[in-house]
């Protein structure tokens, strides 16, 4: 019988949401356990474990990415935001407050994927049509809102007229 092989432990530092954190972590521990396990950053919610729902989606060095499918090492030195750095001193982001005024989440599960799809979408299209942010919230799945909220709301935060 073959040997099981031995999982071993490196260091990993990170910059997350501004805070510079440097934890032993095993190397084959997800980025998405990392956060919510080690750090206590329970924002971003497990969904599926297979990179399908984005429920755990962050932006990793300005690039958004599905945490389930990165190991933590891979990360080491990266600079990370997750859903909880959307608000300042407990203010709500235009963002997040377009996504309460237009009704754009019901369970919340998805929610902090469609924020961070979505924030990565404004930083690099301020003024996207509603073909561009279905593209950039397609890697989510809500199975509340049917989706029109959410667009409106991106397009509110856009500063954008949006349609009742």
């Amino acid at each position: 019988m073959a040997e099981i092989p031995v999982v071993t432990a490196e260091t990993v530092t990170v910059d997350v949401n501004g805070t510079t954190y440097e934890r032993e972590v095993e190397a084959r521990r997800l980025l998405i356990h990392f956060l919510r396990d080690d750090l206590d950053l329970t924002g971003s919610h497990v969904g599926c474990d297979t990179g399908n729902c984005g429920a755990c989606s962050v932006i990793v060095d300005g690039i958004l990415v599905k945490s389930c499918m990165l190991l933590a090492v891979q990360v080491d030195g990266a600079k990370i935001e997750t859903v909880e750095a959307l608000a300042e001193e407990e203010q709500l982001s235009p963002l997040q407050q377009a996504f309460s005024d237009h009704h754009a989440l019901q369970c919340g599960y998805c929610t902090p994927g469609m924020l961070m799809s979505a924030t990565a979408l404004l930083r690099e299209n301020p003024r996207p049509n509603d073909e561009e942010i279905a593209r950039a919230i397609q890697g989510n799945i809500c199975r509340c809102t049917g989706y029109w909220n959410i667009f409106k709301a991106v397009k509110a935060a856009s500063g954008q007229e949006v349609a009742e």
